[in-house]
């Protein structure tokens, strides 16, 4: 770790410390994290993700990825809402997820909201990027300390409350903060991570929806 924070890999390039060098990992990280996304199923997708994650580590969730999405038809949340009591324990026989029966429900139960959202707003992404932060809620300084220092935001918070309102569960201030970091709703990329200028220059070209 040549600076706070920061992995120099073989190439030269300077990297986030969390990729671990784990070649899957890493490439997550050079590829995915942090790069806007609209598309409903992939940003609902995600956040059932971050809800399966919860006491867990995100690498174990990425390797069962895959898994996930066969068992979950995609997350496309149209397809997940009509699941019921068969599925269930079809689910919790997969060995290739986690099985938890409360999250599982979770997933069902945030695919019928999914809906009720879109049909509210016209997509999941207009909602979501709603909340953006603005440039006055953001740090000037994305260093590890300031990473570590911020696993809710004030943002993360009222999104976390807009969706429990709203009858999401699994959706707590952290695990909302987690979401948009990867849906690239904020750039926490640390200084001296070569993703940190490539993420900034997509979110300045980026049409929010």
């Amino acid at each position: 770790m040549e600076k706070a924070g920061i992995i120099i890999g073989e190439d030269g390039r300077g990297r986030c410390f969390w990729h671990g060098g784990l070649e899957d990992y890493r490439r997550y990280h050079d590829e995915e994290w942090g790069r806007p996304v609209t598309d409903d199923f992939r940003l609902f997708e995600k956040i059932c993700l971050e809800g399966f994650q919860s006491g867990l580590s995100w690498l174990t969730i990425l390797r069962k990825r895959e898994n996930f999405r066969a068992a979950f038809a995609g997350f496309d949340f149209n397809k997940v809402a009509m699941f019921g009591a068969e599925d269930v324990e079809r689910l919790m026989a997969d060995a290739g997820i986690i099985r938890h029966r409360g999250k599982i429900a979770s997933t069902i139960n945030n695919a019928a909201r999914a809906i009720e959202l879109r049909n509210e707003f016209g997509s999941l992404a207009k909602f979501f990027w709603s909340f953006e932060p603005g440039p006055q809620d953001r740090p000037e300084l994305m260093d590890l300390e300031t990473l570590r220092a911020n696993p809710t935001t004030s943002v993360s918070t009222s999104l976390s409350k807009a969706l429990k309102k709203r009858g999401w569960t699994f959706v707590g201030p952290t695990t909302v903060y987690a979401f948009m970091q990867a849906m690239g709703m904020v750039n926490d990329h640390l200084n001296g991570c070569f993703c940190q200028a490539e993420v900034q220059h997509l979110r300045l070209n980026f049409k929010r929806p």
